[in-house]
């Protein structure tokens, strides 16, 4: 049970809540009568409202629309008009632009342009809306004059500013970067940067608007004429300071080389104009007396003691000083291929030069063909005078004058090397264009080869004259011709083995024209040379009636042939195919101073025991012992004297073999004749013993001494 007192406070306390949630109950109910009002008030506003709104759009809605009609109709006006001035100045466009026209693009060129653009909108405008019209023809006639007057300027800017590439620069270019370890672009400006911008403009206009590529003709026609010219003057320049002291290249190259502390082992082997024919006319002059003139004096190895370019200074320094103005043909000749050999080069450069120039003015679907019609004329000019050097090589060689072919040499190396950067340069020509070259090559090559075989057979069947024999024994001018060409071949190894290898009848495949293979077909031919001339001098030999003569002319060949091959690279050319070259002439010079020394035989002869009386001490000789013992003496002295009379007129130009000789000589004969006279010492078999026993010993060894000396 819940007590009394509870329960009321509990019932006291639900009464006071109920009372105050009837006091809120009923202030909410007021508060939602005075919404319901304030709801049915603004409800009243807001119809009031629309209504007014609904009044107002219907007296504002008609003055919007006429307004609206009356800017459109004002907008109309406006673009009418504006579109009257527009038609209107297509009217006056030739009249306007009248003066500029006529005066030309010369020195304002984007004025010039500007009205060229009108007069275009105008063409267009009378075509589109009024092709009847009369004013048509006269803007299209405007427009073909200022279209003609580009094209004049075109032509005109390219003329005026196109000029030849001076030859000094033109050496410069195909030099620095040659030589100099640091390597500073020599730049080809072929037209002022001005000029070149407005050429440039007038190209873009005449492609995009003027539809004309009659311009690219002119473009080619007028670069094409300056770098024929170009290459012309080079070789003017050649003709006149290649034969002086003048100096080729420009003072900047010069100082650069002058100047330069390290410098590249050079791209490209020099060739020295002249040295191959000079060096070949010398030996032919002085092949029989020396070069210095002297018979006998000389060992005839200008090579002996120098490398390959200290021996082809000093040949071309004798002929110089022993010739003068006489070479002055092969001067010229030479002069020609030094300057083929740098117009070649100088082609390639100017080409590339040409290219990149071309790119700038010339649309890309067009710059092929058009460098291929600019290089042509040039092009086939070099190629001309390349087909020159080849016939006239050709008619050398009818002529057997197989030095002509060492004027190719120089050419097709270099032709060659440039192969590849001429390939290159000429891509995307027409196949007729870059199959010049290679055609040049191939001919070069074939009357290469063709010379080196006939130069061979030549060796071999040249005749045996008497006239032509040297009369003292020494080396043959065969000889010496032989050795200098294979010596001139050394320069250019790989060229004169490619030569070979392209006449070979040997598979295609690429391995045979390595470069082994070409050094192995080189080395054939050399020993092919020298064993044709072996047997030519055998052949030779025979001309003379003294067994000992042959003997000092085969030996003396024979000895130049080894220290040639010993004193320069052909020795390791011969050693590729034939390994004991070097031992089988030494055995040739051996036996032929073996058959030297046998002409000696018949003096010592005298001197032996042969026939010699055998007597006691203080027995009297008979007659005839005397006799024997006289005519032993006699002999001795009629054949030393005869012997040295003879051969003091022979020739050893080898210093080294001559007193070789002379020294075996004279100790046999010395060792002989002194044995000879200890046995007669005491035998009295004359009265006049100095009537026989004309000369000491020593006096035979002086004149035995003096063998082979002339001048003694």
């Amino acid at each position: 049970m819940i007590p009394t007192e509870d329960a009321s406070a509990r019932k006291r306390e639900i009464e006071e809540k109920l009372k105050q949630e009837q006091e809120t109950l009923s202030f909410i109910r007021e508060n939602l009568e005075k919404s319901d009002q304030l709801t049915k008030g603004m409800v009243s506003i807001l119809s009031s409202f629309e209504s007014r709104l609904m009044q107002l759009e219907n007296s504002i809605i008609p003055v919007h629309k006429q307004t609206e009609n009356l800017q459109r109709l004002q907008e109309n006006v406006d673009k009418t008009l504006s579109c009257m001035d527009h038609v209107i100045s297509y009217y006056h466009v030739a009249k306007d632009t009248d003066r500029i026209i006529r005066e030309g693009p010369t020195g304002r060129l984007d004025e010039y342009l500007a009205c060229i653009a009108k007069i275009q909108k105008a063409v267009e405008y009378f075509q589109d809306n009024n092709p009847d019209s009369p004013e048509l023809n006269t803007v299209k006639a405007r427009f073909e004059k200022g279209k003609e007057l580009l094209e004049a300027e075109f032509r005109s800017l390219l003329t005026r500013y196109s000029k030849p590439v001076p030859p000094i620069l033109i050496l410069d270019v195909i030099t620095v970067d040659e030589e100099l370890e640091v390597q500073e672009e020599v730049v080809l400006e072929h037209l002022p940067e001005s000029v070149l911008q407005d050429i440039i403009c007038i190209a873009g206009w005449l492609v995009e608007y003027g539809r004309n590529q009659d311009f690219m003709n002119v473009y080619f026609q007028i670069r094409s004429n300056q770098l024929d010219r170009s290459i012309k003057g080079l070789k003017d320049h050649f003709r006149k300071n290649s034969a002086s002291s003048g100096i080729l290249y420009s003072p900047a190259v010069q100082t650069k080389r002058k100047d330069t502390p390290t410098k590249k082992a050079p791209k490209r082997p020099v060739y020295i104009p002249g040295t191959i024919r000079k060096a070949q006319n010398l030996l032919k002059q002085y092949s029989q007396h020396g070069l210095d003139g002297k018979k006998g004096g000389s060992n005839l190895t200008p090579l002996e003691g120098y490398d390959h370019d200290l021996r082809v200074k000093h040949l071309s320094d004798a002929l110089t000083e022993k010739h003068g103005a006489a070479s002055g043909k092969d001067d010229v000749l030479d002069i020609e291929i030094d300057s083929y050999i740098h117009c070649i080069s100088a082609f390639v450069k100017l080409a590339q030069s040409e290219y990149a120039l071309l790119t700038e003015i010339i649309p890309e679907h067009h710059q092929k063909k058009t460098f291929d019609s600019l290089i042509q004329e040039a092009l086939d000019n070099l190629m001309l005078e390349g087909d020159n050097i080849v016939s006239a090589a050709r008619r050398a060689i009818m002529r057997h004058d197989y030095s002509a072919v060492l004027t190719i040499f120089p050419i097709l190396r270099h032709l060659k090397m440039y192969k590849s950067e001429f390939d290159s340069t000429l891509q995307g020509t027409a196949a007729s264009t870059k199959n010049k070259l290679p055609t040049l090559i191939t001919s070069m090559e074939t009357i290469g080869a063709k010379a080196l075989e006939e130069f061979a057979d030549s060796i071999k069947n040249d005749p045996d004259k008497e006239y032509n024999m040297p009369k003292d024994g020494t080396v043959h001018e065969l000889t010496s011709n032989a050795i200098l060409f294979l010596q001139q071949l050394l320069d250019f190894h790989e060229t004169a083995g490619a030569m070979l290898a392209s006449q070979a009848e040997v598979s295609s495949s690429a391995s045979s024209y390595t470069s082994e293979f070409n050094k192995r077909l080189l080395s054939t031919y050399i020993c092919k040379v020298l064993g044709n001339l072996q047997l030519n001098l055998l052949s030779k030999s025979k001309v003379y009636e003294d067994p000992a003569l042959s003997a000092i002319f085969l030996h003396n060949n024979y000895n130049y042939i080894l220290k040639s091959l010993e004193k320069s690279e052909l020795i390791q050319l011969v050693t590729v195919t034939q390994k004991k070259a070097e031992g089988l002439y030494r055995e040739l010079i051996e036996q032929q101073i073996h058959m030297y020394n046998s002409s000696w035989l018949k003096v010592i002869e005298h001197l032996t025991d042969r026939n010699m009386p055998v007597f006691q001490p203080g027995t009297k000789l008979k007659d005839k012992e005397r006799q024997v013992i006289k005519d032993k003496f006699k002999g001795f002295n009629d054949g030393l004297e005869e012997l040295c009379k003879i051969q003091k007129g022979w020739a050893i130009p080898d210093k080294e073999q001559r007193d070789l000789i002379r020294q075996a000589q004279k100790k046999v004969v010395s060792d002989a004749y002194r044995a000879f006279l200890q046995r007669c010492a005491n035998i009295s078999f004359t009265k006049n013993p100095e009537k026989y026993h004309k000369y000491r010993p020593e006096e035979v060894e002086e004149m035995i001494e003096r063998l082979f000396d002339t001048s003694a």
